[in-house]
């Protein structure tokens, strides 16, 4: 009798250790980008309470850090970090994978992630974030938060993977600021392309010249509806970031492997900048911070030594507050006439043979190009900078001669509008490219205009450039221009699910794109949305 007990306790203790956990299917593993590739096999991990994560280098610490900060969060689950390599969760690295790639390995007894680079080790937790799913029993009515057994091999298909968020038209805020960065890391897009100043509002702290943010960053009113409505909110609108707050927020998104390119516009779109100091404008003219949205037509006198003195303090200011390699001058939609009808400007350019009013603007970008490299940066702008007349819509620019000076090398050229054509001669010619064009990735227009299925199945790289230039197209952007979103809920709207269609253009390989899948994994990660209550629209197709 005893031997029969003892018999029946090691056949129970023996099935409970062999139990095999929930075997997944392909069609319900759904992630955000699409991995390179990926095996699936039977069974799956189960997280418990308890269980160590062995993390040896300052890379894999901070992305075990990640992974338990969400683990705990969602599930109450404490994992352990621990010295011992037979952990249940090991990071290792793996010498030539590239600096985002990983690989990820999914058994029933451990998972285990590969990586070279901090990126790297960051990027397979987001996976495994994703691939977590909670499998409660209808019978016991208990919950197992399940990894599915997979391997999974993945890298991305282009370095610059980028969201842009207008905040000169209207100041969002940190905390928005910060969720958007949480949701590009998890899209692992990498790229946050920060538009602080334009017209309608200076919003960066600029310890040289006060007045920047007390006159620039405010104005008394705003114009709303859509393009000259004639209709205004009635109410003043302002805010600005100081630099501690500036610091935070960079902080803030390099933990999440997300490098902030801020964007100081010039020599155009200046405004906010004259209303504080009108000596910086061609004019000469006091001006407010203007209240309508649109093409204004002062600029910065570039003719004036202490103009560019002003340019190269501000600079040296975003220098200090912001690390990346690259820094934004826009450089788009610059009306000429003020500098045509300048006796000064007229003069200076005759003295220094300077035949166009776009020969203007490209000595001046080469002359400021040259002090962003000779800092250990590198300049970037909107595709006008390369002298092309690309508005020949507009009234003002249509008859504008284009640049005979050849734009720098060493500037990256973010293209937006215009003749593809123009994109691959830049791109033969040696140019670093970053493709935005406007019709494909504009988050201000509508679901319309460009619907999701249109974002998904944007190309950065265009039809009939030969092989040999496409690693000068460097990605893509898409961009949250927010003159008629306000709120936060009005930019959630636009951005959501867009956003995600985007990472997946920049992340995933051509051949494996499939938007009947992406709309299925859409689905997984707009419960995601919905608990953090983000306003995404919902009536695509």
């Amino acid at each position: 009798m005893k031997f029969f007990i003892y018999t029946l306790i090691g056949l129970i203790s023996l099935t409970s250790c062999t139990e095999k956990n929930k075997t997944f299917t392909t069609s319900e593993i759904a992630l955000l980008p699409k991995p390179a590739s990926m095996d699936l096999s039977e069974a799956s991990f189960a997280l418990k309470d308890g269980q160590q994560i062995f993390a040896d280098t300052k890379a894999q610490q901070a992305a075990a850090k990640n992974l338990q900060d969400f683990v705990d969060e969602t599930t109450g689950f404490k994992l352990k970090t621990s010295s011992d390599k037979n952990a249940s969760i090991i990071f290792q690295q793996k010498e030539g994978l590239e600096k985002e790639a990983y690989e990820l390995v999914v058994t029933p007894k451990n998972i285990t992630v590969y990586a070279n680079h901090d990126a790297g080790y960051f990027y397979a937790v987001q996976t495994i974030k994703q691939l977590i799913s909670n499998e409660t029993s209808e019978t016991t009515n208990t919950t197992k938060h399940l990894v599915p057994s997979v391997t999974i091999n993945d890298n991305p298909r282009f370095k610059w993977r980028a969201y842009m968020l207008d905040e000169s038209r209207y100041f969002h805020g940190e905390a928005f600021v910060k969720q958007m960065l949480d949701q590009m890391a998890l899209l692992k897009m990498n790229t946050f392309h920060w538009h602080l100043i334009d017209d309608a509002g200076w919003r960066v702290e600029i310890k040289k010249y006060p007045l920047l943010t007390k006159v620039g960053a405010f104005r008394k009113d705003s114009e709303i509806g859509t393009w000259k409505s004639g209709k205004t909110s009635g109410e003043p609108h302002g805010g600005f970031y100081t630099q501690e707050q500036i610091k935070d927020i960079v902080a803030y998104a390099a933990e999440r492997h997300i490098n902030i390119v801020p964007e100081f516009e010039m020599p155009g779109h200046s405004s906010a900048a004259i209303a504080a100091y009108t000596w910086l404008g061609t004019a000469g003219v006091d001006i407010d911070v203007p209240i309508k949205f649109g093409r204004l037509y002062d600029n910065y006198d570039v003719t004036k030594p202490e103009v560019i003195t002003f340019i190269k303090d501000v600079l040296l200011e975003l220098f200090e507050l912001f690390p990346s390699e690259v820094i934004h001058i826009g450089g788009d939609e610059v009306g000429y006439k003020v500098w045509e009808d300048s006796k000064s400007v007229q003069k200076y350019m005759k003295a220094n043979n300077i035949k166009t009013p776009a020969d203007l603007q490209v000595d001046f970008t080469n002359k400021i190009s040259k002090f962003i490299e000779e800092n250990g940066r590198r300049m970037m702008g909107w595709n006008e900078i390369l002298g092309k007349n690309i508005h020949k819509d507009f009234g003002e620019k249509q008859n504008d001669k284009e640049a005979e000076t050849e734009l720098a090398k060493n500037v990256i050229v973010h293209f937006w509008k215009g003749d593809l054509n123009l994109l691959t001669d830049a791109a033969k010619k040696g140019y670093g490219i970053v493709n935005s064009i406007h019709s494909s990735t504009y988050l201000d227009y509508s679901y319309k205009s460009i619907p999701l299925e249109k974002a998904y199945d944007f190309n950065p790289i265009p039809d009939g450039l030969d092989a040999q230039y496409h690693d000068n197209i460097y990605g893509l952007g898409c961009q949250m221009w927010s003159e008629w979103t306000p709120t936060n809920a009005d930019v959630e709207r636009q951005s959501f699910p867009r956003i995600a269609a985007y990472a997946e253009v920049g992340w995933t390989q051509l051949e494996n794109k499939d938007y009947n899948s992406f709309k299925t994994a859409l689905k997984k990660i707009q419960t995601h949305w919905d608990d953090l209550g983000i306003n995404y629209y919902k009536d695509y197709k």
